[in-house]
């Protein structure tokens, strides 16, 4: 009999969910719009329905062992998703409490999404054998999973590892969290989104861009426009890569990771992202850090299925931590 464990991740959009073996096959994966359900008891509903079918398809003899999550402001210590801005509901939201209520008898651990993608990174990606590194999502916004010693870094309150929101230009462009600044509202797919437009608005030249409006633009148009040479897309990943370069140099002074992976959307423009990040992180570090550090892309390339193995991951560890 196979042991498997049930990998989740909430997003604002979608939530996708998996059964994964310790190995990191999936036996099969599904998801379905989170904003479809406004009412909480009704969204946990609808997820314990739809893991619970896609269970039953799964061919082999097996055993689940657990449930790991991944969800936005979800919190190690208490269970809970604290205060998430971009979900639809609101406060403080118990759902390791309820996913037990749906699988009684079966261990839930949760963390938040950046984390997850961590944990997957160091079980099946590029951070095999290492015990200190850093991941970066780049998605709608930026987060951070920090590996020291081979364990994740939670802080004494569960919600450490907020890169994101670290304060990069003071009284500058308003965040979800109700702050001004933030590096995720410049060093994201959305960031860069607002950067081509603040960048349209002060050029005359002429770009591919300025006829997409501001609803329709999205981070693989303004890389296709970078491939075809539009200087405002290139002066946007220039302008993304110095903040996020000087904000990782900054990281790597706190916590001195072997590797920094970058995730996510807009970690998809390659070498337009990946070249001015390096060169101002580079820039800004102290000689003995210089050109010891890798900067690397994921080793889980499908976004979705990342997402179901890091949450897998969680629970894979959480099952051999306590063993």
């Amino acid at each position: 009999m196979i042991k498997l464990a049930v990998g989740i991740d909430i997003g604002g959009t979608n939530t996708v969910y998996g059964i994964v073996d310790e190995h990191g096959k999936i036996y099969g994966e599904g998801h379905f719009p989170t904003r479809k359900y406004a009412d909480f008891e009704l969204f946990m509903q609808a997820l314990a329905d739809n893991i619970k079918s896609l269970a039953t398809d799964v061919p082999e003899n097996y055993e689940l062992i657990g449930l790991g999550l991944g969800a936005p402001n979800a919190n190690y210590y208490t269970g809970n998703i604290e205060f998430a801005v971009n979900l639809l509901w609101t406060g403080v939201l118990p759902i390791a409490q309820k996913l037990k209520e749906h699988f009684p008898g079966l261990p839930v651990v949760i963390t938040n999404d950046a984390n997850a993608a961590a944990i997957g990174e160091m079980v099946y990606g590029g951070a095999k054998g290492m015990k200190d590194f850093v991941v970066i999502t780049l998605g709608t916004g930026l987060g951070s999973g920090i590996v020291a010693g081979g364990e994740l870094l939670y802080g004494h309150d569960g919600f450490a590892g907020e890169l994101g929101h670290i304060i990069v230009t003071p009284d500058g462009r308003e965040c979800g969290c109700g702050r001004k600044g933030c590096l995720e509202t410049y060093a994201s797919a959305s960031g860069i989104i607002r950067t081509v437009y603040k960048l349209l608005a002060d050029h005359r030249g002429d770009s591919e861009l300025k006829s997409i409006s501001f609803n329709e633009l999205s981070a693989d148009m303004i890389t296709k426009a970078a491939i075809n040479r539009d200087p405002i897309a290139i002066e946007a990943f220039a302008h993304t890569g110095r903040l996020l370069g000087l904000a990782l140099a900054n990281m790597i002074a706190i916590t001195s990771p072997e590797a920094i992976f970058l995730f996510g959307g807009l970690a998809k423009a390659g070498k337009y992202i990946f070249d001015p990040v390096k060169e101002y992180m580079e820039e800004n570090l102290l000689k003995f850090w210089k050109g010891k550090v890798k900067l690397l892309p994921s080793g889980l390339n499908d976004e979705t299925n990342a997402a179901v193995l890091g949450s897998a991951a969680l629970a894979w560890k959480e099952i051999k931590n306590k063993k």
